[in-house]
């Protein structure tokens, strides 16, 4: 049996991120979000959504209830590293990162795009794969209405580049 953990977002402009977990065995697939905030500062600043990505995919393993050696991967990206480790802690040798594709890859993605949905932004197709052009019709939408600043992960620190985040 096999848990296999990703996230989706991290990098975008918009919203926070999706952390996803999903066991290969039953198809079975959960996930939280890393809300927005947690990319704004003072808590940006903080890394405090490293925190956050940890606590949520501790969370979600405890709630797939891990068989006795059963293999956990976690993606490799910058934002898992802590819940790597807190993982390796709790739960052993079982524990390794990789690089997540397929299914479970494709489920993390598409509950981040839902998420996107919800706050009334329609992605582009083509978002992972031509993240410039994604970036500014991201920061289009936003330019739209000021008061969606909200959904913006404004603590990037290149972002002040831009007129809207000045």
């Amino acid at each position: 049996m096999t848990i296999l953990i990703d996230d989706a977002g991290s990098g975008d402009l918009l919203h926070g991120a999706v952390i996803g977990a999903y066991r290969v065995e039953d198809d079975y697939f959960i996930y939280d979000l890393i809300h927005p905030r947690f990319f704004q500062n003072p808590l940006y600043r903080e890394k405090r959504h490293l925190e956050e990505a940890k606590r949520i995919a501790l969370e979600l393993a405890r709630r797939l209830e891990p068989q006795e050696g059963e293999r956990i991967v976690i993606c490799s990206g910058d934002i898992l590293d802590g819940a790597a480790e807190a993982l390796a802690e709790e739960y052993g040798g079982v524990v390794e990162r990789g690089h997540i594709e397929g299914r479970c890859q494709y489920l993390v993605e598409a509950a981040y795009e839902d998420e996107l949905r919800n706050i009334g932004y329609e992605p582009l197709e083509e978002r992972t794969s031509k993240w410039g052009k994604s970036f500014w019709h991201m920061y289009r939408w936003l330019s739209e209405d000021p008061s969606r600043k909200r959904f913006a992960k404004t603590g990037f620190p290149k972002l002040k580049r831009y007129p809207l985040f000045r």
